[in-house]
Formats: C-alpha cells, structure tokens, sequence
C-alpha cells in the first residue's frame, strides 16, 4: 500500500497520505521590559559595554562593592519603587577617555599591573610570604581594601597566573613584603567624542531606557537625536531619560527630570543624578503600571522642594518634578517631554504609561514578526490570516491585563500590499491610562434630617 506525506490532492495509488503538524498556533505572550543602557566614566572596569544583572557583584565591573559611595549609581538605579520594579539588566559602558594610566608595582623580580586603569588600582597591594608549610614556596595574596581577592602559591614568579584585578610579570624567586601598595594609576579624561562612541556602541543592543546624567548641551542633543533615529529609522521603541532638557526635547522619547531628592542618610541626589532612579523604574514599569505618585525610596524630600505653582509649571512644560509630603518623595505625574499636540498625535503621547504600552506592542511585533513570519508565512489569505490571528491574540492579552480597553478583533485588518510580498496592517487600539485627577463635589445640609416614625 503507498503513504508518505501529501502537498495536493493528486497521488495515483490507492494508500494513506498523512502530513503532520502544528495547530496554526504561536507564541503570543508579551515581552520583558526592564533593560537601561548608560554611560559613565568610571575608575575600574573593561572598555565597552558590560552587561549587569541586579544582585550582581559589581567589583568585576566598576571596581567596588554595591555598598560603596562609586557605586551610589547603580544602587539608586536598581530600587525600584514602591508600585513598579527596577531594571532587569543594566548595558553598563565604561567611557574610555584617553590619559589613563594603570596602577603597577615592582617587588624584586614581580611586575605587578592593575588589570584596568584608573585611580582604583591604587588601592590595590601585594603580600608576598614564605610558606610555612612548603619549604621554598611562596604566598602570593592580592588585597583590596583590606581584604585578600587572590591567593597563589609558587615557588617562582613565572607559575602567578592573572586574577581580576592584577596582572603578573617576571620570573625567578618572590622576594618577600608585608605589603607592596601599586601606584601610578589615574582616571582617564573624557570628552563628547567618548559620549558620540557609546551611541555608536549601544545601539546594536536592545533597551527600554537610555540614560545621561550629564549636563553637556551637545551631548545632550547628541543623545536627543540618537533615540529619534533610533526609534523611527530603525524602529526599535525605546525612551531617553536625562535632566536639563526643558524646552529643548519636546518629545514622547525624551524624560526629564527637574529636581533630584534627599536620601534619609543626608545624600543629596541632584537634578541630574535622579536620571538613575527615574531610568531604573522607567525600565522597569510594565506598559498596565504607571509611575505618577510612586515613591522613591529612602527618599525624605524634594531637592529643592517645589511650590504647587513650579510643579504645576513643570508639569506644563513635560518635566517629571519629585514632590513630598509626611517624609514621602513621589513623582508628580508620569510624563514625558512633548509639550505640543497634532491631529496625529494627541495629549495621551505625553504621558509615558500611554508610550509603554504602544513601544511593548511595536516592539513584541516587530521582534515577532521577524522571527517567524518574514520569509516564511504565505502571503495569501492564509498567510494574512495567521498574521492577523497573532495580532488579535496578542492585543486580547493586553487588554486582559488591563493595558488597553474597548478592544475587538474588527480593530484589526490585515491586507494586501502593493507589491506581491508586502501586506497592509492597519491596528487600532485605546491604551489605558491612570486614575490621576479626582473631582468630587460634596453636598452638605444645613438642616437635620428628621426620619418620621408610627
């Protein structure tokens, strides 16, 4: 009897023609957010983009502990808040200056050479003892701080392999030192060429938020018109966040902030240095969260503290202000820089809750779209169909999770393009927004009401 598989319906004997396959069903679950990219000129750390995951050691990276005053940055960065989580992963991209130099020491023979350059290499020394243990060999410990990082034992320099943070060199017997303290190590210099290569570096990742915490004009129209390229040349939705933009933006890619806060341990965080915490829970807000009146944590008040007039003007002008009341620091309302409206784009492309559910669609679809329907769906009614089915699915998942409403299957067409490999989309949709103003009117009577009884 004949079988196998069948394409048409035009087999010759009589026999069993059975194709397998997958119901016309794909992945329509919606994507992560939570990725902040940004640049800083650090004392420690490779060149290049790091990628850095919350709980992380960051010694490896910046060169110091989370608890450390260098690391203030990422700790900020990485609170959350008290209705919205942090980041998930940090593209961390040390700016490479020029001038630097790396921290070294000589002890006899040994070559000692902090692995990266920059002033944290100074804090760096070496122990060299006999072992006590093994007639003719050496302890060699490496210590920061305080604290051993590294141990080998040899009985010549040559066999010291590299650790994370130092380098060795040299050959012959250790000579012995209680402690060996490398020197020569400096920052190096940085400049808005260093700024313009981290652009060029970072935008073949995928983030949700591009962070500056700088007050360089030029860069700042530098990073201005990168995320504008970036998100509609390219087409990958992503926000920038940074201060000191007030009527220069005026876009729904662009968050300010206006002022900073005052840390419950006396720290006062800027203006600009509030850019770490508004770029953390910014990526971490889902598109059904918004982050007007979400707390800072640790935070005791504004810096400097508004008068309901310059947070209302702020607000005006698309800048994200901190107010405080009972000891508690919270965004004003959630809103980006666009500060005009279009018969294209109305008063909703303000607020940043609207622009995260649009950015997670756009993005989900276009990442969905490139992996398994370019190149490999029919463009024909079947084709179109299966597309049309993701969409539908997708956009119902969104709405059950309260981050559209007023959605059906009728706000979605899928049609033929011009060309035979083209289709037409065309989506409509109504993004939920957060309950921010409430009006109520309260009747009060001047007479008691008398309730008559038999």
């Amino acid at each position: 009897m004949a079988g196998g598989t069948w394409t048409s319906q035009n087999k010759v004997l009589p026999g069993v023609y059975i194709n397998t396959q997958s119901r016309e069903a794909v992945n329509i679950s919606i994507g992560d957010r939570g990725v902040v990219a940004i640049a800083k000129a650090l004392s420690w750390g490779a060149d290049g983009v790091q990628e850095i995951l919350p709980g992380a050691d960051l010694s490896p990276f910046i060169g110091y502990d989370i608890t450390n005053a260098n690391a203030l940055f990422l700790r900020e960065m990485m609170k959350g808040s008290d209705v919205t989580s942090g980041p998930s992963k940090i593209l961390l991209y040390r700016l490479p200056g020029t001038g630097g130099a790396q921290a070294t020491a000589t002890v006899g023979d040994m070559i000692v050479t902090a692995l990266y350059n920059g002033v944290r290499g100074n804090d760096i020394s070496i122990v060299v003892t006999a072992d006590p243990d093994n007639e003719g060999s050496f302890d060699v410990n490496t210590v920061v701080d305080g604290y051993i990082v590294d141990s080998q034992t040899v009985t010549d320099i040559s066999g010291l392999v590299a650790n994370a943070w130092v380098t060795f060199s040299g050959s012959g017997t250790p000579t012995t030192t209680t402690g060996a303290a490398l020197e020569g190590g400096t920052d190096p210099t940085i400049t808005n060429t260093d700024y313009a290569n981290f652009l060029t570096a970072i935008e073949p990742y995928t983030f949700d938020i591009l962070a500056y915490d700088g007050s360089e004009s030029t860069v700042i129209t530098a990073f201005i018109q990168f995320i504008t390229r970036v998100n509609e040349s390219i087409g990958k939705k992503c926000q920038l966040v940074l201060s000191g933009a007030a009527g220069v933006a005026n876009s729904k890619y662009v968050i300010a902030a206006l002022n900073g806060v005052k840390l419950s341990d006396g720290t006062m965080i800027s203006a600009q240095n509030a850019v770490w915490w508004l770029a953390g829970v910014e990526a971490g807000a889902l598109y059904n969260q918004s982050l007007t009146y979400a707390q800072y944590p640790g935070a005791v008040e504004a810096n400097p503290k508004l008068t309901e007039a310059q947070a209302s003007a702020a607000v005006s002008g698309g800048m994200i202000c901190f107010v405080d009341d009972f000891d508690i620091v919270k965004v004003c309302t959630d809103i980006n820089t666009k500060t005009t409206e279009t018969p294209r784009e109305g008063a909703e492309f303000k607020k940043n809750r609207v622009m995260r559910v649009i950015m997670q669609f756009c993005n989900d679809t276009y990442e969905h779209f490139s992996l398994y329907f370019i190149g490999k769906v029919d463009n024909n009614d079947n084709g179109r169909n299966l597309l049309r089915k993701w969409c539908v699915g997708y956009l119902n998942e969104m709405q059950a999770n309260n981050g559209i409403q007023n959605f059906t299957a009728e706000d979605i067409t899928v049609q033929q393009g011009n060309n035979v490999d083209s289709v037409i989309v065309n989506v409509a949709i109504q993004p939920v927004d957060a309950i921010e103003k409430i009006y109520m009117t309260v009747t009060v009577s001047a007479n008691a009401v008398v309730v008559e009884t038999e």
